[in-house]
């Protein structure tokens, strides 16, 4: 049986991976971590202990040279890699002679002589005439002549030999990237040194171009375009009489040229021909298609000498102390800065339909940070002192500044693929995957050919969802939201007593003007009366027409026994109408997915400000069945999402909490409980990690339930049907602030949980 003990006997615990201080990757290439078959949370985790080690991260899969995966076969690392658009082939024993693994050491540039598979167009000169004699200048022109001739015959000998052996896919880069197994950076850091990388290799191999049978045909000049590598074409001509300036000639002619553009989609399966293939740029690096890189703005340390202050505002404490958990700062709804948040939230959403999670979560952090700065941003270098944001997002922010907009999202508001993808994502049920697959693997291009080819394969909730497409997307006015909770609360007393809470939270709590759909929390303090409280509450509200569908109507809690979620929870079947399993996060309570209508409306007219209150609507109702049974006219009321969630009063704190924040709060909330508590948290309540005991956060002494034995011993007062406790909080409110209190925060208001 479950053993709630308080907070006051917990020991404070880190981060469940070992910690040495010793270990340094800050010498080692950058680092990139496979997200497959990683939970959110780990992969967290792992990116924060790789950063504590002093490794360089990067989120794109082509820029590393190291790979952390929990994948074992070499086949399904190289689909992997495949799917960030990253080509590979293995490197053989035979080509791995000679090669140590470790940190990459920096090789001395020959100057005038270019690496193997660079461009050309390095020979190009930048020279200062105003510091130069035109002796100096002509004396380096012969030099670099001379060397740039016996470089291009030696290149063309080479050429020469590598054409007899076996031809091959086109090479991309001579660098070696290195795959290894999770356990490299385990061991390393508990021997507090790295190890060698050959131990834990799963797979050894270099990018090479994408492979001319993994594209769509082209014709004309963009065949040209694919077929034809400049680097490659140039230097396989004949160079026996190669002068300087014909080096030279060719690199402007390279120059001339327009880049190849990014496929941001991988693998087309259908669709325009015109579309290009995918390059070796990134375009999840923050590159548009034909936009020059942003600079950021230079400033010595001269300025401020000579002012004598900065110009700066002075930054928050938050900032100075390195504080990188959302749930511990204050972030309003309002910010200076809500322009350029807005245009980074475009960028995340296109992260999002292109299934790249990783950027998800880095924007996500980026935008929570620049959500909780106070002031309005005047220099990159205030971006750069924010925990979770980088060069990256500084560099977006100088070209916001510099030209009014970044080009990387007026590419993305008129790529024609991301629209198609973000108007499917809009409909209710679908996600980015589904989404994705609507559009690439069965070649839906709108709701018309969802509902001509597709309506049978759709579940019922997305067969709503483009029903009422158009309606779901109005948005919720917020005296419609609380007329909406006040028929709920209503009906929750009439099947159970006035013993009833109930809350609104989601969005309408944190003080949105409008909202998608309407949440709200109901709850008794008497344990016995929210058990299968959603069946009787859904099935009155449907009696009197205010659901016209039930989509999810889960009974996971009371399944349970209305007890706090154990570890490993299978996330069985949650009963009733459910039309998908939900294994945790919000729904391991019992709760209802409905579409809501107003069932009373003037003859003629929608209903916009009838009185809402079930026995008045009731009344209504009947005498509009009573009228005319045979003939009943359509309603014209618009239809609503909303959520009811019952919460036993055990945990009714942690429900609202958890209901309460934006994405990045509840993400940044869970980290937090993890790392610094060594706690696991939910909406049904906290878990100690290593023993599984609940954590008893919201002041209750018993976890006694009449019938069940001694779960624990405390002070409490037995009544008929269960027990009622002794300390428990008079209200929702209440025990939420116990639960801020419990695991060491301060209590932020549900207005300054707006993390974007």
């Amino acid at each position: 049986m479950d053993a709630p003990h308080t907070p006051s006997s917990q020991k404070s615990s880190s981060s469940l991976w070992p910690r040495k201080a010793d270990l340094d990757l800050s010498s080692y290439p950058p680092i990139f971590v496979s997200a497959t078959y990683f939970d959110t949370d780990d992969l967290h985790e792992l990116e924060d202990a790789l950063a504590e080690a002093g490794a360089t991260l990067t989120y794109d899969a082509q820029e590393a040279n190291i790979i952390i995966t929990k994948v074992l076969k070499p086949k399904r690392v190289q689909f992997d890699l495949r799917a960030k658009g990253v080509w590979t082939e293995e490197v053989k024993a035979e080509e791995q002679l000679g090669e140590k693994d470790g940190p990459v050491k920096k090789r001395r540039r020959v100057s005038g002589t270019p690496e193997t598979g660079r461009c050309q167009q390095d020979a190009i000169l930048i020279e200062d005439e105003s510091t130069e004699s035109e002796s100096e200048t002509a004396a380096r022109a012969t030099r670099k002549e001379k060397k740039g001739v016996d470089w291009a015959r030696r290149r063309a000998e080479s050429k020469t030999s590598e054409s007899r052996k076996k031809p091959s896919a086109l090479v991309k880069s001579e660098q070696i990237i290195n795959v290894v197994r999770l356990e490299w950076f385990e061991q390393s850091r508990q021997a507090g040194q790295a190890l060698p990388l050959h131990d834990f290799l799963v797979l050894r191999c270099r990018q090479i171009e994408r492979p001319l049978d993994a594209v769509p045909a082209a014709t004309g000049n963009a065949k040209n375009a694919i077929l034809a590598n400049p680097r490659e074409a140039k230097t396989s001509q004949s160079t026996s009489n190669v002068r300087a300036h014909h080096i030279l000639a060719r690199a402007k002619e390279d120059a001339t040229q327009p880049a190849k553009t990014a496929d941001h989609f991988g693998k087309r399966q259908f669709g325009s021909k015109h579309q290009p293939p995918s390059s070796g740029t990134s375009w999840s690096g923050g590159h548009s298609r034909d936009s020059k890189p942003a600079h950021l703005l230079h400033k010595t340390t001269t300025e401020d000498d000579e002012n004598g202050t900065s110009d700066l505002p002075p930054m928050p404490d938050w900032v100075k102390a390195g504080i990188k958990y959302a749930c511990q700062r204050s972030t309003p709804g309002e910010n200076p800065n809500k322009d350029f948040i807005s245009q980074l939230k475009r960028i995340r959403t296109a992260r999002l339909l292109t299934n790249d999670e990783i950027g998800v979560r880095a924007y996500s952090t980026s935008i929570a940070a620049l959500a909780a700065y106070p002031h309005r941003i005047q220099s990159p270098r205030e971006i750069i002192a924010l925990p979770g944001c980088d060069a990256k997002i500084a560099n977006l922010f100088v070209e916001a500044s510099n030209t009014g907009t970044i080009q990387a999202v007026t590419d993305l508001e008129t790529d024609p693929d991301l629209h198609i993808l973000s108007h499917f994502y809009h409909i209710w049920g679908v996600g980015a995957t589904t989404a994705r697959d609507f559009y690439f693997s069965r070649g839906w291009k709108d709701l018309d050919d969802i509902v001509e080819y597709g309506w049978s394969s759709l579940s019922r909730v997305q067969q709503i969802g483009v029903k009422y497409y158009e309606e779901f997307l109005d948005p919720i006015p917020r005296d419609e939201v609380a007329r909406i909770a006040g028929v709920i609360h209503d009906h929750a007393v009439k099947v159970r007593d006035a013993g009833i809470q109930s809350l609104l939270v989601g969005g309408y709590r944190r003080g949105k003007a409008e909202c998608g759909d309407v949440d709200i929390i109901v709850s008794h303090p008497e344990e016995r009366q929210t058990e299968d409280l959603i069946t009787d509450l859904v099935s009155s509200l449907e009696e009197e027409e205010w659901i016209t569908h039930t989509l999810l109507l889960s009974l996971q809690s009371t399944q349970r026994g209305q007890q706090t979620l154990p570890f490993r929870h299978s996330g069985s079947s949650s009963g009733g109408v459910a039309t998908a399993s939900h294994s945790g996060g919000f729904d391991t309570l019992d709760k209802a997915l409905v579409v809501w209508q107003d069932p009373v409306w003037e003859e003629g007219k929608p209903s916009s400000s009838s009185a809402f209150g079930s026995v008045s609507v009731s009344a209504s109702a009947d005498d509009s069945k009573n009228q005319n049974p045979k003939k009943k006219k359509k309603n014209p009321n618009i239809h609503r999402r909303v959520d009811i969630i019952i919460a036993p009063w055990r945990s009714v704190g942690c429900a609202v909490l958890s209901w309460s924040g934006e994405t990045t709060f509840q993400r940044d909330l869970r980290r937090y409980c993890k790392d610094v508590k060594g706690w696991k948290f939910d909406s049904s309540g906290i878990r100690q990690y290593g023993t599984g005991e609940v954590v008893d956060v919201e002041g209750l002494v018993g976890v006694k339930r009449g019938g069940d034995g001694g779960r624990g011993e405390g002070n409490e007062e037995e009544e008929e049907g269960g027990v009622r406790y002794e300390g428990q909080g008079k209200g929702m409110e209440e025990a939420e602030r116990r639960v801020f209190e419990a695991v060491g925060l301060d209590f932020r208001r549900p207005e300054e949980r707006c993390t974007g």
